[in-house]
């Protein structure tokens, strides 16, 4: 082997600039920190997500109890040959049913208000005295009835959009409903649902939260939209038929 002189000495590398080495400082604490937070939110998101499957549950036997206590009354009054007085609806799916054209103005202002804007849209709406003038203001325009949980809970999952600033977003993650309906204490779709259903203390935000459904139109089609539905038409009050209708426009 060749070996050097002593008095030859080998030659440095060139020095690493300053700055060079600040960004590597930055770049590793940078790095540091986003896997500290990887680690805590995975771990509050287990949390998250045991907590949602246990409010889940508790709705599923709430629903199943409150179901089950109306068969108990029906048949009792039955047995003693009494009438069983059904519970008054507390929440009506509304579906606009017709277009743009000849509509008058008044129809057309209560139909914005109702925020049915387009043919086939969907809101929910509280029942009250105020809401029930302006369904039969509507008039021809709109169908409604009472949906089950069934109902609410297919057309958030599968259509359901948040507004956000006023800009439609889609309800893809729990995020977006604790971002916005947290401080109600909603913080997953389950608690949307039941809040909807229920028509709780918070349906006001949930509901106004909620982008009106547009849905596809219905499945066969609607027949005779010129006359009321007790006449073999469309628009007016089918009570607990209208999960079949949203099942067939879903």
């Amino acid at each position: 082997e060749k070996k050097l002189h002593p008095s030859r000495k080998m030659a440095k590398g060139p020095k690493v600039p300053e700055h060079v080495l600040k960004k590597r400082k930055t770049m590793d604490a940078t790095a540091a920190k986003k896997a500290a937070d990887l680690v805590a939110t995975r771990a509050a998101n287990k949390i998250e997500r045991k907590s949602i499957f246990l409010k889940a549950a508790k709705y599923a036997k709430e629903y199943q109890t409150t179901e089950k206590n109306l068969v108990r009354n029906r048949r009792e009054a039955k047995k003693c040959g009494n009438f069983f007085m059904e519970p008054e609806p507390k929440l009506v799916a509304v579906i606009r049913i017709k277009g743009i054209n000849a509509v008058d103005p008044k129809s057309r202002k209560i139909l914005q208000l109702m925020r049915l804007r387009q043919i086939n849209s969907v809101v929910f709406m509280k029942v009250n005295s105020a809401s029930v003038n302006n369904l039969r203001l509507a008039g021809s325009f709109v169908t409604y009835g009472e949906p089950n949980v069934k109902t609410v809970r297919e057309l958030i999952y599968k259509r359901g959009y948040g507004c956000v600033n006023k800009q439609r977003i889609p309800i893809t993650d729990n995020s977006v409903i604790k971002d916005n309906l947290g401080k109600y204490g909603i913080t997953c779709v389950e608690d949307l649902v039941h809040e909807i259903a229920t028509v709780g203390p918070n349906f006001k935000p949930c509901n106004q939260f909620l982008w009106p459904f547009k849905m596809s139109s219905a499945k066969g089609g609607l027949p005779k939209k010129r006359l009321h539905f007790v006449e073999g038409g469309q628009y007016g009050d089918r009570e607990e038929l209208i999960n079949k209708l949203v099942r067939r426009m879903n």
